[in-house]
């Protein structure tokens, strides 16, 4: 595992008030190499269709001023419609990192994103929130709060996220203020940004400014923006606004087509990839024709559809299938992957919801994800975040995390001694090699019940969710802030306060 000098820790600790000593790691090096489903062959024919859909059918870039990078980088440029000769857009990314360290305030927590490393973030973008106790309802900024504390608590979540959920009682224009402060001062883990309007999203940059120095953020991420395509083939300005506000600033947008085949995709996965192939590297692009170098994440986002009721399916075989072979497309163009999350098209915490995301967490792992946003806390399509689902999807966070380390070949686990001590017929429960490994051995679950049927009816016959909700109010209770620099947070708290007074509130 990688890890940063004394030199620039002690520095950024010093600024920042963080403290040293993470309980569990900052991110995951994986052995469990990733899965290709295609053959080299295949790949090729893959970027071949890509390529063919920019050079033909061209993708529609609203900002002008986008297209006029593109123009001077030599692709054609017809009203809106840019098309590119096959090879031009992977071309124009080649400046691009395979890998980068994303700082974070805490130091000892900044994550590698690329080549064998995987980090986990929460849930992203709903309005909604839901427990046992309240039911569904609009999420609040206090939901808000309260789920990244959950992450800064939970010991398998890596990363703070970004808009975990929608505080819909602060203004529109005025709400990523408040999001972004509660990354950096509840949680001491990497964040995200807003990305919902340029302006928003250099907000985001200068509030990270004030916490590492405006020196320190030019030459070194701090802070991700997700950005989404407008699919089919469409980049809108607020987006590529917001790839600019972090290319500039050379920090890093997360590039994300959202296709739901059979509506802004076609139905059939081939299609599905090419496209996504290409309305990705198309962002790619124009983040490195802004600012060469700077780092990116290439993004999926691809689910499935009823088509007999138009409702988006999650969790279902075919995105699975999907994601294997945007893994191996990432790897191809040597560009650091996000793919996949904890999905489910369930209202409830229930069986369908852990079946679901179990299938699509997998496929992000067997894919080779290196940022896996929405690892924990998603339901009903994403419109809700649950907080028993939240503690139940960290759990399966944690049991990936044993799962990705694969079978260690050192010397103390072949239990050599161990056979010599128990010899045949005999067991090892209490042999001395057992109880060296009696507290590490295997992953141990915060949610499961594995006594016996009558130790768990006398215990009261919970269920997993209602374990899981008296985990989430157990967590909140004991909750304890990362320590800040007290100058940095009232900086925090006066940029915010004259960036709030210079506008009226919005509520749409």
């Amino acid at each position: 595992m990688a890890r940063r000098g004394g030199g620039r820790a002690a520095r950024v600790r010093e600024r920042t008030g963080a403290e040293s000593g993470p309980v569990a790691p900052a991110f995951i090096t994986r052995r469990m190499m990733p899965h290709d489903l295609l053959t080299p062959d295949g790949l090729d024919v893959i970027e071949a269709k890509a390529d063919q859909i920019l050079a033909e059918v061209g993708i529609d870039v609203n900002e002008p001023e986008d297209r006029d990078e593109f123009r001077r980088a030599g692709a054609s440029i017809d009203g809106a419609r840019v098309r590119f000769e096959p090879g031009h857009v992977r071309e124009l990314a080649r400046t691009a990192p395979s890998e980068f360290t994303q700082h974070a305030r805490n130091p000892d927590k900044s994550v590698v994103i690329g080549g064998n490393h995987v980090v986990m973030a929460p849930a992203y973008g709903s309005p909604f929130v839901s427990d046992l106790a309240g039911g569904r309802r609009y999420a609040s900024l206090e939901d808000f709060r309260n789920f990244v504390k959950l992450t800064h608590a939970t010991p398998w979540l890596h990363h703070s996220g970004g808009t975990i959920c929608e505080p819909v009682d602060v203004p529109v224009n005025k709400r990523h203020l408040d999001m972004v402060y509660s990354h950096l001062t509840c949680n001491d883990q990497a964040f995200m940004g807003s990305v919902t309007i340029p302006e928003r999203a250099r907000d985001s940059v200068e509030m990270a400014r004030i916490v590492f120095g405006a020196d320190f953020v030019d030459e070194h991420c701090v802070i991700l923006g997700n950005v989404n395509v407008n699919s089919p083939l469409v980049w809108d300005n607020a987006m590529t606004g917001a790839i600019r506000a972090y290319a500039e600033a050379n920090q890093a947008p997360v590039v994300v087509p959202f296709i739901l085949g059979g509506a802004m995709g076609p139905v059939t996965l081939a299609g599905d990839i090419a496209q996504a192939h290409a309305e990705t590297m198309v962002g790619v692009a124009l983040s490195q024709l802004i600012r060469p170098g700077c780092p990116v994440i290439y993004g999926n986002f691809l689910s499935s559809m009823a088509l007999r009721s138009g409702s988006p399916t999650f969790g279902t075989p075919e995105p699975a299938i999907g994601s294997l072979v945007v893994g191996q497309m990432a790897r191809r163009v040597g560009l650091p992957l996000r793919c996949a999350g904890a999905f489910t098209a369930s209202k409830l915490p229930d069986g369908q919801a852990m079946a679901e995301s179990t299938m699509s967490m997998m496929s992000a792992i067997l894919c080779g994800t290196n940022f896996i946003l929405h690892s924990a806390g998603w339901l009903e399509g994403g419109l809700t975040m649950g907080y028993e689902k939240f503690v139940m999807d960290a759990d399966l966070c944690g049991a990936l995390h044993r799962f990705l380390e694969g079978v260690s070949l050192d010397d103390d686990q072949f239990a050599i001694d161990g056979f010599h001590e128990v010899g045949p017929g005999n067991h090892f429960f209490g042999s001395q090699h057992t109880l060296r490994h009696y507290e590490t051995a295997f992953f141990d679950s915060t949610t499961a019940d594995n006594n016996s049927f009558e130790q768990w009816r006398d215990a009261g016959e919970s269920r997993t969710e209602e374990r899981a909700a008296a985990r989430v109010a157990e967590v909140l209770a004991e909750y304890e802030p990362p320590p800040i620099d007290e100058s940095i947070d009232a900086a925090l708290l006066d940029y915010m306060g004259r960036k709030k007074s210079s506008m009226p509130d919005m509520w749409y």
